[in-house]
């Protein structure tokens, strides 16, 4: 077996260490936190598996590349694939419309269609359900991975290492804390509610031309509330107004959230590039794991499977870049 050392034991640093694994190398995971917790970004992520959703407004590299994110998420931790419904409350419809036009593969509904699938939300009149997307609960992907890693003999030690203090190949998966250019902290902040007397199944977005919302349910009545997109790389907590914007949101979309019992807030910096596509960025024996932005979950797999396969074969993927 081939050692290879990773450094950061978040999302991207763990599913390449599994890949690697399943391709004959042995990882060492070095991660200055240890394992995976509030520390990290991939701790506050909504563990959506959108990419026809996310491809309305993102690259459409990533609705292309993440297509396969569910498929291999699926084969270390539980994927609910009861895909994305899409809302528009009636006097932001237009913003609906616009959203149907780039998100393919859609089934427009009425209110009829709508309380079949999410009887909670029957008051709505305008909707789209993307049958094909799912999601996941994230820290509970984190657990799995770390499992399935344990399981193949491979653990996370807690360390500060820098990739010149080991020898070897390297991949460095540390998001912010990693030296690249261009690359920025992009604040998301997000609200986890217990809303007993409210029932989804599946993620709802909520379109808005100023605040738009996403809600992803956790079972027993607990739902994420995700997430503003703020240029800057404060790491205070929520600010009021996030905090406002958020719970206004998903009031709109359900007067009964006021009811709600708020049980978390978290905010951290998603790593980005001016384009907002991650890519592995090789120099010399160092990989480069970064720029996941929003879309951690969906494409983390997608990412880590290039960067094996470079190691492994040489190929060069579309997310590779050589210095």
């Amino acid at each position: 077996m081939r050692d290879i050392t990773i450094i950061g034991a978040g999302v991207a640093g763990l599913f390449a260490a599994w890949h690697l694994a399943q391709r004959g190398w042995h990882p060492r995971i070095i991660d200055r936190n240890g394992a995976p917790g509030p520390h990290g970004c991939s701790w506050w992520a909504g563990g959506m598996l959108a990419p026809i959703c996310e491809g309305v407004t993102a690259d459409p590299l990533i609705a292309r590349l993440g297509g396969q994110a569910a498929d291999d998420w699926a084969q270390v931790t539980t994927v609910t694939r009861r895909g994305t419904l899409v809302l528009a409350l009636d006097r932001d419809r237009a913003e609906l419309s616009r959203f149907a036009r780039r998100a393919p593969g859609h089934r427009m509904l009425d209110g009829a269609a709508l309380a079949a699938l999410e009887p909670d939300l029957a008051d709505h009149r305008h909707a789209l359900h993307v049958p094909s997307e799912a999601h996941l609960d994230p820290r509970q992907a984190l657990a799995d991975l770390v499992t399935a890693l344990h399981d193949r003999g491979i653990a996370i030690e807690t360390g500060d290492a820098q990739p010149q203090d080991v020898t070897g190949p390297v991949i460095d998966a540390r998001g912010m804390a990693a030296t690249l250019p261009d690359l920025r902290g992009v604040r998301g902040e997000m609200v986890v509610l217990h809303a007993p007397d409210i029932t989804l199944s599946r993620p709802v977005r909520l379109l808005h031309p100023r605040h738009p919302l996403y809600v992803v349910p956790r079972g027993d009545g607990i739902v994420m509330l995700g997430a503003t997109q703020i240029e800057t790389e404060a790491r205070r907590p929520i600010t009021a107004r996030a905090l406002l914007e958020l719970l206004s949101a998903a009031y709109a979309l359900d007067a009964r959230f006021a009811e709600s019992t708020v049980l978390e807030t978290g905010t951290d910096l998603r790593p980005a590039f001016p384009d907002n596509i991650p890519r592995v960025t090789v120099r010399r024996r160092v990989l480069h794991l970064n720029g996941l932005f929003r879309h951690g979950y969906l494409m983390a797999p997608a990412l880590a499977r290039q960067a094996a396969d470079y190691l492994t074969h040489g190929t060069r993927g579309e997310l590779i870049h050589e210095d």
